[in-house]
């Protein structure tokens, strides 16, 4: 029978305005509010190697509430103002919902400057803060406006088409390393997760927006984590985020993607970095009284699980069959308590944080 936390529970909640907005609770520890980009559908997202093993994996430590943004998703999709101010009323209404009076707050992407304006309006509320992949501002100036419009016609012939080529430009700057089949899932996620009307306006609403006049006033730990070949963020975005907000400490990843992949090695760097910031004191016993439990040959094939090598190159580094490596694998997930498809990288990620 499955073990780990009980299915994720989507609820409904209405904005100041009235638009419904859709967020979801899955996992167990302290709670983890997540402020993601546009791209998200609460129930898609379970069947995704694109986004599900963050779900799964950050809800094996904490409890992670995320939503649809207004327009997307499980969300409402008839609507109208897609303003900075409409979407942090989005947010607000979310937690508010859902009961949590402190929380970590993690800003993914364009949901970066939101979770900064949340936590400039509300610095009671916010334990922490996380910012990944994110910039402080969106400033088009005349280059930026005119390869923006290029995307937006791309969008309003190509969104909705059956075929993927016009979705598989945005597709391959986020997940330049993807697998075709994880390149397919999160073009049919583009498809899925909106309307080309939407996705236009929901772009040109973030139009104009900078928040780096808040950064020096923001009194709250902060961790700032961003991919270094990140195609849709640039990495001096979050250098100026690190710098600008007092005492947060930036980590850099190793990746091209702005959605980082399950099966790639910075994936358990980002894993362990989110979950011990979350509970620095909480989660480190159990991890590493469960990682002494692991034999010398099994620390062995995870460590070069964690530079990236697959079963076959392990097995030629350690002179071993693959089908050995892989009962080592499952002996190692048995005693670390993982399972499923992010198996291997909760693994990694529980031998990293036990150092």
């Amino acid at each position: 029978m499955p073990t780990g936390p009980p299915p994720q529970q989507v609820r409904f909640c209405r904005s100041a305005d009235g638009v419904k907005i859709a967020h979801a609770r899955y996992g167990e520890g302290p709670p983890l509010v997540i402020n993601s980009c546009w791209l998200s559908h609460l129930q898609y997202d379970w069947q995704s190697p694109v986004w599900r093993h963050f779900v799964e994996d950050l809800g094996r430590s904490t409890t992670t509430l995320r939503y649809d943004e207004r327009g997307f998703g499980l969300s409402d999709w008839d609507v109208s103002d897609f303003s900075f101010e409409a979407r942090i009323a989005d947010l607000e209404a979310v937690v508010d919902d859902a009961g949590f009076d402190r929380f970590t707050l993690l800003g993914m992407a364009q949901g970066g400057p939101v979770a900064i304006a949340y936590a400039a309006r509300h610095p009671g509320r916010v334990d922490r803060l996380i910012l990944s992949s994110c910039s402080p501002a969106t400033i088009v100036d005349d280059q930026d406006a005119e390869m923006e419009e290029a995307f937006v016609h791309m969008i309003r012939v190509g969104w909705a088409r059956p075929e993927s080529e016009f979705r598989r430009v945005f597709t391959s700057l986020m997940i330049p390393g993807a697998t075709p089949e994880q390149m397919t899932w999160l073009d049919d996620l583009l498809k899925m997760s909106t309307s080309a009307a939407n996705c236009i306006a929901a772009r040109r609403g973030r139009y104009g927006v900078d928040v780096r006049p808040l950064l020096p006033g923001l009194d709250v730990p902060t961790l700032v984590i961003q991919s270094r070949g990140d195609r849709m963020t640039d990495f001096d975005d979050a250098r100026e985020l690190a710098a600008g907000i007092p005492g947060a400490r930036l980590v850099a990843l190793e990746s091209e993607n702005h959605i980082l992949l399950a099966d790639e090695p910075a994936w358990p760097v980002f894993l362990r970095e989110v979950t011990g910031f979350v509970a620095p004191d909480a989660a480190r016993p159990d991890v590493t009284q469960a990682v002494r439990t692991l034999t010398d040959r099994e620390r062995d094939v995870l460590r070069l699980a964690a530079a990236g090598h697959d079963n076959d190159a392990i097995a030629a580094a350690l002179t071993l069959s693959p089908r050995t490596v892989e009962r080592h694998l499952q002996n190692a997930y048995a005693k670390l308590g993982v399972s499923g498809r992010s198996a291997r990288a909760a693994a990694v990620a529980a031998l990293l944080a036990a150092r």
